[in-house]
């Protein structure tokens, strides 16, 4: 890990968290205030960057690559929650402001980038710049929204409506995410996403 200032490309670094669906339209003052905080990490393909029923909370904004939020059971069964890729976000605040371990993983799908700062800093950070706050938590919710949106989905869809809606919602990952992954989070089998997607194609 390493800071932007020392950061070989942090230039680009920060030309792509200027694109972040949180930091877009932050003033320049603000970005003062927040650059210091974050650290540059990659991650490899698989690897966990937070794992459930931790308390060691993070913010994490995404420079290249894909995560995934995910659940387990104690047996080892997983249910995929959600997909989030470049100029997205991933973050622990909902389990930090109730005051319970995180009910999830956030781990990688890809290799990934990103900038990532202690949960506290963020929101030491958050309550210094209140319009960030307001549009941060927004996205929480939103994100909240999707993810039963998602669940629901199982549930009420078929197979094919399932896959349809996941092409027709995420249109920027058609194509990124690997097989395996992509049937576990519509939970399907490998072999009806292939013959689903060869259907469609």
């Amino acid at each position: 890990m390493s800071a932007i200032l020392s950061h070989p490309q942090r230039n680009t670094i920060r030309l792509q968290l200027k694109q972040n669906l949180i930091l877009r339209e932050m003033p320049v003052s603000v970005w003062n205030d927040l650059e210091p905080l974050l650290e540059i990490a990659e991650y490899k393909k698989g690897e966990p960057l937070v794992r459930q029923g931790s308390t060691n909370m993070e913010q994490f904004f995404i420079l290249d690559g894909i995560l995934k939020r995910v659940v387990s059971n104690p047996q080892g069964k997983e249910m995929i929650l959600r997909f989030t890729a470049e100029t997205d976000m991933d973050t622990s605040y909902a389990a930090w402001r109730m005051k319970t371990p995180i009910p999830y993983s956030i781990a990688a799908v890809t290799k990934v980038r990103v900038a990532r700062l202690s949960m506290p800093h963020w929101v030491e950070f958050l309550e210094r710049h209140i319009e960030v706050k307001l549009r941060f938590e927004y996205e929480v919710m939103r994100l909240m929204s999707e993810v039963m949106a998602h669940t629901i989905t199982l549930h009420l869809l078929d197979a094919p409506g399932r896959l349809a809606r996941f092409m027709r919602k995420h249109q920027d990952l058609v194509g990124r995410i690997p097989k395996k992954e992509l049937a576990s989070y519509l939970n399907l089998t490998p072999e009806t996403l292939s013959r689903l997607t060869r259907r469609a194609a």
